[in-house]
């Protein structure tokens, strides 16, 4: 029955009474402004755990997660679930993200169920709708309060102004009290902020949601799209997205509306393209349906709002998360985020302004006025993270102390950067930060440079526009692809290397001791990459513009001589590259000393010379007194030791003494995949060697798999049409002909003994050498890089 309110009015006071005609209430039901969402993928985890907590009376549950996650979604198929189950529990839906619409949605629930006096214009009515919720002859109920991003209009003291009723609430109670803990009701909560949730509920009641899994995002996709025959770009497509619930909605959406002349592989190309496009794409609002009108269907402009709220109550925590946004997405180091240049900086800017909002650097905010204080910067630091990872824009990794962030989270950060004219200066302090902590690409560094090495790739793409960003940059990408070559990443290595080196000719100029260490760093990685004219080319003139300005026998000539020599080698040109090789060894040895590293390593290199040359002997002295400093000072499982090592055992293979050969070329493999990994490129070349050593002791199986396992490893670190790649490919394709041919499994056995007994025939010769031209390519070769990467660091 509808209300009928009459009034006795006094013409001279006004109204002076409202008698309300008694209403009969509806039975119980679901109050929720959105239908069910027939694409809803099922998300059983998630809806379990929520049905568990809700369903013991007078509870708190809160749902909380990153925007457009699905926390709404979730909230709402619950609603539906639980009418289904029971429909005689009332289900209310409470608009929470600010008093206004807190107050809008009590109202409009104290209509529904027609609690009388709720037309009163003196009466509460929070407290109306508390009272009828506490009573338990109206039955079960839950109430869903959604999106409560901020808390605080609901914990304060209330006043006339705050929710804009016309009576004064009388004791000023928060809007908290009015949310009933009573035993035939519970309380559903979204929210992105975790701070916010545990201002209502307690921790044990909060249930994260995380983006959904592969299986389930795909599920998504496929429902919304209607069809799906395009499978593989799907799994590609929803990965890209980062599983995001509605981030895939809005990409179903954009292809819908341009079907059929646009599809998930378009708009998969399109997504790959830029950084540009990904955010146009991103910006794109698709169907409203199942979303309050205050929320974006843009994923984009959904993280942005969050990004202006967290920037408001806390500009420190945002200044940090601009920061982070340019990092790689995993591994973000606490050392990169906290510059203490930065806190001065930021307190000079605040000397000369009032705009906090933009006078925090590096994630230090106004929190008190001891600025100084080292724990209190520590503190600030701390309380910026918990902000940033209670809005779930980044989680924090087991050692506590590096975090992780969403691709597209940092993508939309960027873009807000960018439109606040913000994404230079972030840029900038970023490539600061990684070149003060990326060291030099030496083994012992090599920890270290693994960790920062995602974050050097993903600052190859951001290169910054001011003059002293572009010298960081520069010097950075320099020791970034030092490490690269090392670990062996060529085309890391190379593309690094160009563009250290573009931007220092443009800057410092090309006779610069930076430029001349860029171009010896670019020759270096052309030569990793079997392109030995070029990489000669531009080492004659580094050499040569180090004799002009240095001398003749300054260390850094020296090496640079020394670097051309391991060229002349890779060439072939034996003469010329002892002839300055010798030149090296002689003037470290005299400069030095005989233990210097430099002097060792120069020493290494002419002992393969005199290897090429058939000169075993000569060979065997040097490498022995290389090898045996070398470990002494290094230690026995180091790469430089290894090398001499692995190039000892091929001296002791042509010399005839393959047991010792043999032996020592498992030892050195078996180090190099412990210590360096089965990919990199020393432990490749020591299982080649070893395979050949097999072949030829009548082991042909056993060599077939280990060159197998090298030629592999080989395709993914050289790539197929690297010289050495096509090598080891023709190699193993002989190998296998000749296990192919053979009709008795004993006849390799046999072979062998006989090539143990028999001088070596024009056969062995010919696989001796291919193992020999394997070990010597590895100081300051395509597949090793030691001998000039040890120089450019005496260099540095």
């Amino acid at each position: 029955m509808s209300l009928l309110a009459l009034s006795l009015t006094n013409a001279d006071e006004g109204p002076t009474s409202t008698i309300e005609r008694v209403e009969t209430p509806p039975n119980p039901s679901i109050v929720i402004p959105f239908n069910r969402d027939r694409d809803f993928v099922e998300r059983e985890i998630l809806l379990d755990q929520i049905h568990q907590k809700c369903a013991v009376l007078g509870s708190r549950t809160a749902l909380v997660g990153l925007g457009g996650v699905g926390k709404s979604q979730l909230a709402i198929e619950y609603a539906y679930r639980t009418r289904d189950q029971s429909p005689e529990t009332w289900i209310f839906w409470v608009h929470a993200s600010n008093a206004s619409r807190f107050e809008q949605s009590f109202r409009e629930i104290a209509d529904y169920v027609k609690i009388p006096g709720r037309k009163d214009l003196q009466v509460n009515i929070f407290q109306l709708v508390h009272d009828w919720l506490r009573n338990e002859r109206k039955g079960k109920w839950i109430l869903i309060l959604d999106n409560v991003d901020d808390a605080g209009f609901l914990i304060q003291a209330q006043s006339t102004s705050d929710t804009g009723q016309t009576n004064s609430m009388g004791s000023g109670k928060p809007l908290v009290a009015y949310l009933p803990q009573c035993s035939n009701g519970s309380i559903l909560i979204t929210t992105r902020s975790k701070s916010a949730a545990l201002k209502l509920v307690e921790q044990r009641d909060i249930i994260t949601v995380d983006p959904m899994g592969e299986v389930g995002a795909l599920g998504l996709l496929e429902k919304k799209l209607g069809r799906c025959n395009e499978s593989n770009d799907a799994i590609e497509l929803v990965t890209a997205l980062e599983f995001m619930p509605l981030a895939i909605v809005q990409a179903a959406a954009y292809i819908c509306q341009r079907a059929p002349r646009y599809s998930v592989q378009d708009y998969l190309r399109d997504f790959q393209k830029s950084d540009r496009k990904r955010m146009s794409l991103l910006n794109f609002e698709g169907e409203r349906l199942r979303r309050d009108w205050e929320a974006k269907n843009s994923i984009i402009i959904t993280w942005q709002i969050s990004f202006d709220h967290i920037r408001n109550i806390r500009p420190s925590a945002a200044d940090l998360l601009s920061l982070m946004s340019f990092f790689d997405r995993q591994g973000i180091p606490e050392a990169l985020l906290q510059s203490r240049e930065d806190q001065a900086n930021s307190q000079q800017d605040r000397e000369k302004s009032n705009d906090d909002d933009h006078a925090h650097l590096a994630g230090f905010a106004d929190d008190d006025d001891d600025s100084s204080s080292q724990s209190t910067i520590d503190d600030r630091f701390e309380k910026d993270i918990l902000a940033l990872r209670d809005y779930s824009f980044i989680s924090i990794a087991a050692d506590r102390t590096t975090f992780t962030m969403h691709r597209l989270v940092q993508l939309a950060t960027r873009k807000w950067l960018e439109a606040h004219k913000q994404l230079e200066r972030w840029n900038k302090q970023f490539i600061k930060n990684l070149d003060a902590e990326f060291p030099t690409g030496i083994y012992e560094n090599w920890k270290k440079c693994r960790t920062l090495f995602p974050h050097a790739l993903s600052a190859l793409a951001q290169q910054p526009k001011e003059q002293d960003a572009l010298r960081d940059w520069a010097s950075m990408l320099y020791k970034a692809s030092w490490y690269a070559s090392e670990i062996g990443k060529g085309t890391e290595a190379e593309e690094m290397s160009v563009r250290a080196m573009n931007v220092r000719k443009k800057i410092l100029g090309q006779e610069h001791n930076d430029t001349l260490k860029s171009i010896a760093m670019v020759s270096l990685a052309y030569n990793f990459r079997g392109q030995w004219d070029a990489a000669e080319e531009l080492q004659v003139q580094v050499m040569e513009i180090s004799k002009k300005k240095l001398g003749a026998d300054h260390p850094h000539t020296l090496l640079r001589i020394g670097n051309l020599a391991s060229i002349y080698r890779n060439q072939g040109r034996w003469n010329a590259a002892e002839e300055l090789q010798v030149q090296v060894m002689e003037i470290s040895k005299k400069k030095l000393g005989l233990d210097h590293r430099h002097t060792l390593i120069s020493i290494g290199n002419l002992a393969l010379i005199y290897e090429e040359q058939g000169r075993w002997d000569a060979a065997e002295e040097l490498e022995v007194q290389a090898m045996e400093i070398t470990k002494q000072t290094l230690g026995a499982d180091h790469p430089d030791t290894l090398i001499s090592m692995n190039s000892l055992a091929a001296i002791y293979w042509n010399l005839g003494q393959r047991d010792m050969a043999e032996e020592l070329a498992v030892q050195v493999m078996e180090a190099s995949k412990k210590n360096l990994g089965a990919d990199h490129p020393d432990t490749i070349i020591y299982m080649k060697n070893l395979a050949i050593m097999w072949k030829k002791t009548g082991r042909a199986i056993q060599a077939v798999r280990l060159l197998e396992e090298c030629t592999e490893a080989r395709k993914r670190v050289l790539g197929s049409d690297h010289p050495h790649t096509l090598k080891s490919c023709s190699l193993l394709a002989e190998w296998k002909a000749e296990l192919e041919d053979d009709d008795d499994g004993d006849d390799d056995a046999d072979d062998a003994d006989d090539e143990d007994d028999d001088d070596t025939g024009d056969d062995e010769s010919e696989e001796g050498e291919e193992m020999e031209m394997e070990i010597r390519s590895r100081r300051g070769s395509p597949t090793g890089r030691r001998t000039m990467l040890t120089h450019l660091w005496r260099d540095k």
